[in-house]
């Protein structure tokens, strides 16, 4: 069986990334409930602007990055049609080869443009790992990544009001190919239901102001199982199913200057792993002991059987569990849902200033961080550009990262906003 003789830290690190999430720092006697999934990239912002905006976009204004967000909001596109491509590079303070990109393509059709599909393609790279048997064997070389492609289409439910349904094939490729095991990559799908709302412009004494609500229930879908591929058995992962809620308030002050606040809640719509704790009260005690029977049960024969019992969930079913399954009961489940607040202000629709603050519970992956973004338009171009700071002592892998998209808008003008 091949082994990893050349395969750097910097790697092993990733590969850790990628299959748990950031672990929060915690007392020796608080037990950690970090709800861990399959794919997790697909919850990465992949465009600077979202990026910029601690990773919101559910019901900021629309863009053409809005596939990953909210596709509803495609119905409210000022341009007819647009592209995009993004480029974010991934743990740049470890290696250099490995990165997130996504090109995206909308169009709006129809009667006065009520409806608009898009499509997306998002592609994880991890860069080159050498494998060898033996020290002074020719390396293999494998590229290990992962994608997901989708395709989604936007309606106009009413002149403020819109609701789109979005399609997602999975692919994962990241087992390491061998003599003796199957190498074929691991595969699933998912659907995301989203609705956006875009209020009247209403007139206040200094300026005018505009309400924005989106929500979006995104990557539901069967279990992904790295192990053979499949997705109907006990071992699987699930899918980063995720609800995403949003408000946005826009201050126009006149034709030209403009600023967004914007608040954005998510919470991952997977079941939370059990533990050992038999007293909820997120203390391991009282182990071993002796149950009724006369066994003598221990802390790894009850965590044994938590997993066992948590791989059994369906996917369905997990989604509604998720609400109120945590062993902390309702203050653990609140821990559970992030928030997002941040601001833009915009010059004339050309040049665009970004912050933004993301936060998660020390419990549930300690994730905090600040960021900064602007952007760029002439004509039909625009860039947008992002940068992260941590704010937990837990290192993020997009620290120290500068991230980049381009959007080109074609066709005719609608006058939605």
């Amino acid at each position: 069986m091949l082994t990893f003789i050349k395969l750097k830290m910097k790697k092993i690190a990733l590969l850790f990334i990628l299959f748990t999430t950031v672990q929060s720092i915690q007392s020796q006697q608080q037990e950690s409930r970090v709800i861990t999934t399959g794919v997790p990239f697909l919850l990465v912002a992949a465009d600077a602007r979202s990026a910029g905006l601690a990773d919101q976009g559910v019901a900021t204004s629309t863009d053409a990055f809005s596939q990953q967000w909210n596709p509803a909001k495609y119905a409210f596109a000022i341009d007819a049609q647009g592209f995009s491509a993004s480029y974010t590079p991934y743990l740049t303070d470890l290696v250099n080869d490995i990165s997130l990109g996504q090109a995206t393509y909308y169009k709006r059709f129809g009667a006065e443009g009520r409806s608009a599909f898009a499509g997306s393609l998002r592609f994880f790279g991890l860069g080159e790992i050498e494998l060898r048997q033996n020290a002074d064997d020719p390396a293999l070389v494998v590229k290990p990544s992962e994608m997901a492609i989708d395709g989604s289409y936007s309606l106009k439910l009413s002149e403020r009001f819109a609701m789109a349904v979005a399609g997602r094939y999975i692919r994962s490729a990241l087992r390491i190919p061998t003599g003796e095991g199957d190498a074929t990559p691991a595969s699933s799908f998912a659907v995301d239901i989203a609705g956006f709302y875009q209020g009247e412009e209403t007139a206040f004494s200094d300026f005018n102001g505009r309400l924005r609500l989106g929500f979006n229930f995104q990557n539901m879908g069967p279990k992904i199982n790295y192990d053979a591929g499949t997705s109907d058995d006990n071992s699987a992962n699930f899918l980063p199913a995720n609800m995403r809620l949003g408000g946005s308030y826009d201050f126009i002050f006149d034709d030209y200057n403009k600023v967004s606040l914007n608040v954005e809640l998510a919470k991952l719509l997977v079941p939370t792993p059990q533990s050992a704790d038999r007293n909820g009260n997120g203390i391991v005690d009282g182990l071993p002991y002796t149950d009724a029977n006369g066994n003598t049960i221990n802390e790894q024969e009850i965590r044994d059987q938590n997993n066992i019992e948590y791989n059994k969930i369906n996917w369905v079913s997990g989604m509604f569990q998720s609400f109120s399954d945590a062993p902390g009961g309702f203050s653990e489940e609140l821990k559970e849902f992030t928030y997002s607040v941040s601001t833009e202000y915009t010059y004339q629709d050309s040049f665009a200033m970004r912050l933004g603050y993301f936060h998660e519970s020390p419990d549930k992956g300690a994730r905090k961080f600040f960021s900064l973004g602007a952007g760029f338009k002439y004509n039909v171009v625009k860039i947008d550009v992002s940068y992260l700071f941590s704010a937990s002592q837990v290192k993020n892998p997009l620290e120290n990262t500068l991230r980049f998209s381009l959007t080109f808008s074609f066709g005719d003008k609608y006058d939605d906003y």
